[in-house]
């Protein structure tokens, strides 16, 4: 087995034997499952934990939420293009395969080329390295498939991608926890996971399912977004529209940290429509500087 899911290997392990034991004579059937080196199927094993790293991929970040309407995806492009505001080498990787929105948020939209070696080149906006379904579909037509199609694509779009140096891939996860998400964490050991959050409970009820799915498949939080905290009316009023705190509230509950709380700002809605992110496009305002303060805290808290 390439990955380390017990559940999958004693499943392939009993089918086999099964199948075989029936075929004509057959009299003894013994199927020998072997997990990746250093994995075991004990409980609570961690069997993520010896996969093999990408080549050339220094940091792998899943940013995801309970529920969608969030701003993930807002979200996600802002911290990429933070990173790579600072320096770093950085590849955004949109694993919403029903609802891509990563190519109009970073203003691109082109098939990607193959390379010699029969890769998926990625094509690059503000600097960041990018994949999505959306660069492979035409206009809006709509991916109408089950969970194991999800799961393929996937794979080849982290496995099937050159992706060349980076120090950090951040992928974009759908809302939920289903096959998208574990089909990543079967695929790729990941460093890490953010949770974007808003301050209200009905979002924050869906964040902890999605925490708990992190630490099931045993891979460390990183922190809490906390986004649309509140809004400033031009009278200079602050209106904590979806109410204030829960976020932070959530972070001292689960004891992980909050790297930090983004405001409602009409500038950001209008930066993701015209794939232009306001960390590009007005890093030094304060709607962009809520961006790179949590990205700079995401970078020291990777190392």
């Amino acid at each position: 087995m390439t990955g380390g899911n017990p559940q999958i290997a004693q499943q392939i392990q009993a089918d086999c034997e099964k199948t075989l034991a029936a075929l004509p004579g057959v009299q003894r059937v013994i199927a020998e499952v072997k997990l990746p080196a250093g994995q075991t199927t004990a409980a609570g094993a961690n069997t993520w934990a010896n996969q093999n790293k990408l080549p050339g991929i220094s940091r792998v970040v899943a940013v995801a939420s309970g529920k969608g309407g969030v701003g993930k995806s807002t979200v996600s492009v802002n911290l990429a293009c933070g990173l790579q505001h600072l320096g770093g080498r950085v590849g955004l990787l949109d694993c919403d395969i029903y609802g891509p929105s990563i190519p109009l948020m970073m203003g691109i939209n082109q098939k990607p080329v193959i390379s010699p070696e029969a890769k998926l080149v990625p094509p690059a906006s503000h600097g960041v390295k990018l994949m999505s379904m959306g660069f492979l579909l035409e206009g809006d037509q709509p991916v109408i498939w089950r969970g194991p199609m999800i799961m393929k694509t996937i794979q080849q779009f982290v496995m099937q991608v050159d992706w060349g140096q980076l120090d950090y891939l951040l992928v974009d996860l759908p809302p939920g926890t289903g096959d998208a998400q574990l089909s990543l964490c079967q695929t790729v050991p990941l460093d890490g996971g953010v949770i974007v959050t808003t301050p209200q409970e009905a979002s924050l009820g869906v964040v902890r399912k999605g925490i708990a799915m992190f630490e099931k498949v045993n891979v460390p939080i990183l922190g809490i977004v906390e986004n649309m905290s509140y809004f400033t009316a031009p009278n200079g009023e602050r209106v904590e529209i979806f109410g204030h705190g829960g976020g932070r509230a959530e972070a001292q509950r689960q004891d992980i940290p909050l790297l930090g709380e983004v405001p409602i700002y009409t500038e950001i809605r209008l930066g993701g429509d015209r794939g232009m992110p306001v960390v590009v496009s007005a890093p030094d305002t304060p709607y962009g500087q809520a961006f790179l303060k949590i990205a700079e805290v995401l970078r020291q808290t990777m190392g």
